[in-house]
């Protein structure tokens, strides 16, 4: 018994051992970037391979999978590893972004098999965010493509510092020195304009194993480290911060008598006693305890979940950032970033969209397009729009202030997204590089007459009321007609028509997607501003997209603002044709005319809607009038 005692308790203390060992070792993240069909989910696989993390039924099953899929003949096709989607064994490609883990010696690893195709590369911004270095993958057939650049660029804007090229395929040249000398140079010269910290270059062959982890026999000539060697000895750069940085994640009410403030430590350190500062609202408390699911702590650091007390209630919610009173968080709501553009859809100038920083949310606007930048050249190019795959540096307006830094001090308060805020897609990711202090150095100017006595005097309430339609469906005709109703019945009214604006406020827009959304956001702001005048505003506009009526709807606010539809088919209007819009478009004069060149989205619920082909005007002004109350 005693000795089956000590045998069970040695065994204990060396699988202890084990663990605290493994929990000592450091961790490294890295991404494989590059080019389509350089190898990188095939120099993933060899690595697995050659540190023994493939199990005897994980090999049983890459052999199979490998005679069906395979492209390396009676070989086994390493790339299969990783590649685990149908789509992707079927292809020979990579789609989505692949995780991996494994460990030596003396490292622990994350890696991130990224896609090289151009059209997947939203993939590879996601994974380049949150990675300590990079392998960049260069095929030695094929040299050195726009996507190999493109790659490094990302890398290097996403905070990347070491990168090590593997030039790859060396088996494939005979493992010619001089090709691997021109490659290496070439990019290194390349890689000399961005920020990298160290770039190792290493020649290798995945499918062979060369200098994976041990030195090739077939290239004498290089007396470097092994691919592995450079994985292993790396050391991230990561800037320690003694400044507090705490998004909110929610507030946690485990029973009636405990309230405490969840979320993550992103930078610095938290103790008990320490006073903290809500960014937004400026108000501060002192911590009483720190609470995990592994207990109470007395402190708490960089990534840590907790959850906080504090010594008196503070008006917090979730995307609230906490910090130091002594190193506070700045707020802006108005900033310059470099966006990359990661969705088919156009990015345009003044089209609203959700951004979301650390754990804030808010609408935002590109307000200004600086320049697009080309990535084998680093030339700025004049842009109007943004495409997929866009490099680009905008300024950024908000509908609120917001937490902040620059993405080069802290990835979680410098980096964010824009999506969609119709059907949630991301369709870019940004990269603060500095605030435009819009929010410290324009205030809003206090009036002494408000916008209720203007409203007494006037006799009613202001609002706004948005015509929209096909051109020629009757909008303004209608507009026009329930302006002269509501003169007659002693109201105060004004009447914003589409090519009256244009002959003004909006005459240096064109009619692109772009000029079309600049517009509609101008004439949104001066109905805006003339409804605080207490006027009742007809605003009648093609406005073809969803997006900005919807705009419209929330900078002039819910309940004083009524969107109109004029139902009118298309044939209809091509009859009416009051203006030769049609036939200039259908003899293609027009390329953008709403309806046949450029799309008109037709509203989803709108507060009314009107047939402008069969219903008389008066009715239809009848109508309006009876449904929006205006007696």
């Amino acid at each position: 018994m005693l000795r089956s005692g000590s045998s069970n308790t040695s065994s204990k203390e060396l699988f202890l051992r084990f663990v605290a060992q493994q929990q000592a070792k450091s961790t490294l993240r890295f991404i494989t970037c590059g080019s389509v069909d350089d190898g990188k989910s095939t120099l993933i696989g060899r690595l697995l391979w050659e540190t023994q993390q493939i199990f005897d039924d994980q090999l049983e099953a890459l052999k199979a999978a490998s005679k069906r899929y395979g492209t390396q003949g009676e070989e086994i096709d390493f790339a299969l590893l990783v590649d685990g989607l149908t789509a992707e064994r079927e292809q020979g490609i990579t789609i989505d972004v692949a995780y991996r883990y494994f460990s030596t010696l003396r490292r622990k690893f994350i890696i991130a098999d990224t896609p090289g195709h151009e059209q997947y590369t939203r993939n590879m911004v996601t994974a380049a965010s949150t990675a300590d270095a990079a392998v960049l993958l260069i095929d030695a057939c094929k040299g050195i493509s726009a996507q190999t650049r493109r790659h490094a660029y990302l890398a290097d804007l996403l905070g990347v510092r070491h990168v090590t090229l593997a030039i790859n395929k060396m088996d494939r040249i005979g493992f010619d020195r001089r090709v691997y000398d021109h490659l290496s140079n070439e990019m290194t010269d390349f890689a000399s304009k961005l920020r990298f910290d160290e770039i190792t270059a290493i020649p290798v062959s995945a499918l062979k194993g060369d200098n994976i982890s041990t030195h090739s026999m077939n290239m004498p000539w290089y007396t470097g480290c092994t691919l592995l060697g450079f994985l292993e000895t790396v050391k991230p750069s990561r800037e320690a911060n003694d400044r507090l940085v705490m998004p909110v994640q929610w507030i946690n009410r485990a029973n009636s008598s405990f309230r405490g403030i969840s979320g993550t430590v992103a930078e610095g350190t938290v103790n008990v006693g320490d006073t903290i500062r809500v960014a937004a609202s400026g108000q501060t408390a002192n911590v009483t305890g720190i609470v995990t699911m592994d207990g109470c702590l007395e402190t708490a650091s960089d990534n840590r979940a907790i959850t906080i007390t504090l010594d008196k209630d503070l008006d917090v919610s979730r995307g609230d950032v906490l910090s130091n009173p002594s190193s506070p968080v700045e707020l802006t709501d108005h900033f310059e970033a470099t966006i990359v553009w990661m969705h088919e859809e156009q990015g345009l100038v003044g089209r609203a969209y959700d951004i979301k920083l650390a754990t804030q949310w808010a609408s935002a606007s590109i307000s200004t397009i600086k320049h697009h930048i080309d990535v084998n050249t680093f030339h700025h190019e004049a842009a109007g729009s943004l495409s997929l795959n866009d490099i680009a540096v905008c300024d950024v307006s908000l509908n609120r202030p917001l937490a902040f830094d620059c993405y080069e001090n802290s990835k979680i308060l410098g980096g964010f997204i824009l999506v969609d805020r119709f059907t949630n897609v991301t369709l870019a990711a940004g990269m603060i590089k500095s605030n435009l202090r819009r929010a410290q150095n324009v205030h809003r100017q206090s009036l002494s007459i408000s916008r209720v006595e203007r409203e007494l005097l006037n006799g009613h309430s202001g609002r706004v009321i948005w015509f929209t339609g096909l051109s020629g469906s009757g909008k303004s005709a209608i507009a026009n007609a329930l302006e002269i109703e509501l003169h007659a019945r002693g109201k105060r009214t004004y009447l914003l028509d589409g090519d009256n604006i244009r002959h003004g406020l909006s005459k240096d827009l064109g009619f692109t997607d772009a000029d079309r959304a600049e517009n509609i956001r101008r004439i949104a702001e001066v109905a805006k501003l003339m409804m605080d005048a207490g006027l009742i505003v007809l605003a009648a506009f093609i406005s073809p997209f969803r997006r900005e009526r919807q705009l419209a709807r929330e900078l002039i606010g819910e309940n004083n603002f009524s969107e109109v539809y004029v139902d009118t088919p298309l044939d209809t209007c091509e009859r009416r044709d009051p203006k030769g819009l049609y036939k200039k478009a259908r003899s293609g004069l027009l390329p953008n005319m709403t309806g046949i060149g450029s799309p008109y989205e037709k509203p989803l619920a709108p507060d009314i809607a009107v047939h402008g082909a069969d219903t008389p005007i008066e009715e239809s002004v009848r109508e309006i009038a009876s449904l929006l109350d205006m007696r």
